[in-house]
């Protein structure tokens, strides 16, 4: 393998194990929350945070009443959010495909990226929906604008990738390059 074509294929594989990490990370703390909001709580309250964010410090004792009240009476609710940490963990697994084989995959950036744009109308309607205020909303679009960028990064790495690839007739290396042309 040349050594531009090294050089991208680790540049792809670091910006996806950053992505990946975030995924994770996100889905983790999915699980606690009743304890994170606990600890937020606390944290505001005993720090100037709460004073120099009181639209934060309002929130969060709200959700920290709502959760513990439906952890309280019911707690099967918050299954939900678990379904959510495990939602974020598999989609993580996904994008071990492109770290594997960045060019056959690419799909599954471009899934990410869709998925990203996504978060964006979901935020607008539902927050309303749901009593979010605008500044919680925006704090989740966030999630999909800053998520994107990693991808679009890699996505234009990729392209690179496969320019590379197909202008010296060479496969990449891996599993798909070790089987006989034709073969499954």
């Amino acid at each position: 393998m040349s050594e531009r074509r090294a050089a991208l294929v680790r540049r792809i594989r670091l910006w996806l194990v950053v992505f990946i990490v975030c995924l994770v990370l996100s889905g983790l703390t999915a699980f606690p929350l009743v304890h994170e909001l606990r600890w937020t709580q606390g944290l505001l309250r005993s720090t100037p945070l709460g004073d120099w964010f009181p639209g934060l410090t309002g929130w969060i004792d709200r959700v920290r009443e709502g959760l513990d009240a439906t952890d309280a009476k019911y707690p099967f609710v918050l299954y939900g959010t678990d379904w959510l940490a495990f939602a974020h963990l598999v989609i993580a697994v996904a994008f071990y495909g492109p770290y594997r084989d960045p060019v056959r995959n690419i799909w599954v950036i471009e899934f990410g990226m869709i998925a990203c744009a996504g978060i964006i109308p979901l935020a607008l309607i539902c927050g309303p929906v749901r009593g979010i205020p605008l500044w919680w909303s925006v704090i989740d679009m966030s999630f999909g604008v800053f998520g994107v960028i990693p991808l679009y990064v890699v996505r234009r790495k990729i392209k690179e990738l496969e320019a590379l690839t197909a202008g010296d007739g060479r496969p990449l290396p891996g599993p798909r390059s070790a089987r006989p042309a034709g073969s499954w």
